[in-house]
């Protein structure tokens, strides 16, 4: 029985008592003072019954509390491991974050030899909904949204034809010269709890739709070596994200081509990796790149 409960027994009567033995020779109380009496007690009663009720709602936050923080942690242990999975896989492909970066900042100033910057002006101008060139920067940029479907990497139909289009011009001589460099970009909105099932945060979608851009243009006859790949997620916006960030400009795959920092490798991109053909004597050519090790499927 809690304290509050005993009040109900016990503080009426008490009160009644003394008042009795106060009341002298007068007597005990009158109607009006024992209803008075009655109220103050039951008052009491619902106070006492409103705090056991407030008491168990904070027990009840309090362990929902603790639930939802468990599942957050849990969550968080999820991402950081599939960040280190993929780390792990960047290193074993030779790839480096601050090389990638630091190239992607030279990005700005990249003109391009007359007939290259022709090829392309023409294929901007047969998709004038879907590209956009820049002239300056070497660069063409794919709208996102009529490339893909919302939180998806698979190429839309519409965009196939574009696509296939542009690796008709990188396998052109004209263009041996250039690699690629293919980088996506998304808006600030959050990841949709499906699309998270695939891609965690807009940086892993952003990269996501780059891949498939680039082996787009590899099934089109691009040779591998030529391209490389990176994604920004919603970090380097084109027009500043609304309060929703749902941004349409800001999404979008752009397509940089340049010329190799090292002149050396304007022959060994253009190669593609030899099949394998069985056994051979002949002796190797060290002037070729290594053949590449076999595709593992994850």
């Amino acid at each position: 029985m809690s304290l509050f409960s005993g009040i109900r027994r016990g503080f009426l009567p008490a009160l009644l008592g003394i008042a009795c033995l106060t009341a002298g020779l007068g007597g005990c109380v009158n109607q009006g003072e024992y209803d008075r009496l009655y109220e103050t007690n039951r008052g009491l009663t619902d106070r006492n019954a409103t705090l056991q009720r407030e008491r168990d709602d904070a027990l009840a936050a309090r362990d929902m509390t603790r639930q939802q923080l468990a599942k957050t942690e849990a969550a968080l242990a999820a991402l950081q491991a599939q960040n280190d999975e993929l780390m792990r896989r960047m290193r074993e492909s030779g790839l480096s974050l601050a090389d990638l970066e630091a190239r992607l900042k030279g990005l700005s100033v990249s003109p391009l030899d007359a007939d290259t910057d022709a090829l392309l002006r023409e294929l901007a101008a047969q998709y004038p909904d879907l590209l956009k060139y820049d002239d300056a920067r070497g660069m063409l940029r794919f709208a996102s949204d009529l490339t893909f479907a919302s939180g998806s990497d698979q190429i839309q139909p519409q965009a196939q034809a574009a696509i296939a289009a542009l690796a008709g011009i990188l396998k052109n001589p004209v263009t041996a010269k250039y690699e690629v460099i293919v980088v996506g970009h998304t808006d600030a909105q959050r990841i949709s709890a499906n699309t998270a099932k695939r891609f965690p945060t807009n940086v892993h979608l952003s990269a996501g739709r780059a891949i498939s851009v680039r082996a787009a243009l590899v099934g089109d006859g691009v040779v591998p070596g030529k391209m490389q790949v990176a994604g920004w997620g919603e970090f380097r916006p084109l027009v500043p994200n609304t309060s929703s960030g749902n941004t349409p400009q800001n999404r979008r795959v752009e397509i940089y081509l340049m010329l190799p920092k090292n002149p050396t490798d304007i022959t060994t991109m253009n190669e593609s990796v030899p099949s394998d053909s069985g056994p051979t004597t002949a002796a190797p050519n060290r002037s070729s790149p290594p053949a590449r090790a076999p595709e593992i499927t994850k």
